[in-house]
């Protein structure tokens, strides 16, 4: 049995990856999402809610959250994403901080003061959740889709003369980011026992991205290695007390000017394949 630091340090880390993805759908089609926060929020309240007052089975309730968080974004999107740069990710962190603000005060789920969650999940079952989700990215990673995103992401202009619906990707990948979200909030609602509208604030949204823009957006593999560093670097400086979260964020800002690419690229992986077969390059 882990202790209950270990156990609460790998659920951080599960929600983290989870949260990383969510960003780095949209991301990996040249879309900056600033609203995963309110995402999450959806996910973490109508889990509660369903399961506390209509005793659905954890799983379910944190399902039917995902759908409840992808009608939003599917909603929402349709709109939202004829905007692109800076436009879109004002729009998008101004959409995360009115979905929380609803929460923060719709009184049946407790508006400020919070809603205790009755339904607990574990650690473990956190994990493989986790695990399984990252099984079917990587699966997604080998399709056609992602390959849109990232084409997309390089020419937008050229994939719609190749006859790539680019408006209809972006939405696709907006949409399974937010459900992604909301899956996160669903975990971490179970877990906690307690939701409040105040833990999903802005800085949720950045830090994912940063996640990210860390680890890198040229392999399916970056966003969870950006999220396992976020995660374990701060306690690797806990020693320094009050220092650490400065000395981590003169790291990051060292680390980002030297290597603005990110943590891990496509020339690298294909450099690790090349001994087993893969081509690697010059």
């Amino acid at each position: 049995m882990f202790s209950g630091y270990i156990d609460g340090l790998i659920v951080i880390l599960a929600i983290n990856v989870i949260m990383a993805y969510s960003a780095a759908l949209p991301l990996v089609a040249g879309q900056l999402n600033l609203g995963t926060a309110g995402f999450m929020a959806v996910g973490a309240y109508m889990a509660a809610f369903l399961s506390n007052e209509y005793g659905l089975p954890i799983g379910v309730a944190i399902l039917v959250g995902s759908l409840a968080s992808g009608l939003i974004a599917l909603i929402i999107g349709i709109p939202v994403l004829r905007t692109s740069g800076i436009y879109l990710a004002l729009a998008t962190f101004a959409l995360g901080q009115i979905l929380v603000a609803v929460f923060l005060n719709l009184e049946i789920v407790g508006a400020a003061q919070g809603y205790p969650v009755y339904g607990y999940i574990e650690m473990p079952t956190i994990a493989l959740t986790t695990i399984g989700l990252l099984i079917l990215l990587f699966v997604l990673s080998q399709t056609r889709f992602w390959l849109y995103l990232t084409a997309i992401k390089n020419d937008p202009t050229v994939c719609d003369l190749f006859g790539i619906k680019v408006r209809n990707v972006q939405l696709a990948a907006f949409v399974l980011g937010g459900m992604l979200a909301a899956v996160a909030g669903g975990l971490q609602a179970h877990y906690l026992s307690y939701v409040e509208a105040q833990s999903f604030g802005a800085l949720i949204s950045i830090y994912t991205v940063l996640f990210v823009i860390l680890g890198g957006t040229q392999t399916v593999l970056g966003p969870l290695v950006g999220a396992a560093f976020f995660t374990f670097l701060p306690e690797v400086f806990r020693s320094g007390e009050e220092w650490r979260y400065a000395i981590f964020a003169a790291f990051i800002i060292g680390f980002m000017v030297l290597r603005p690419q990110g943590m891990i690229t496509a020339n690298m992986m294909r450099r690790l394949k090349a001994p087993f077969g893969g081509k690697a390059s010059a």
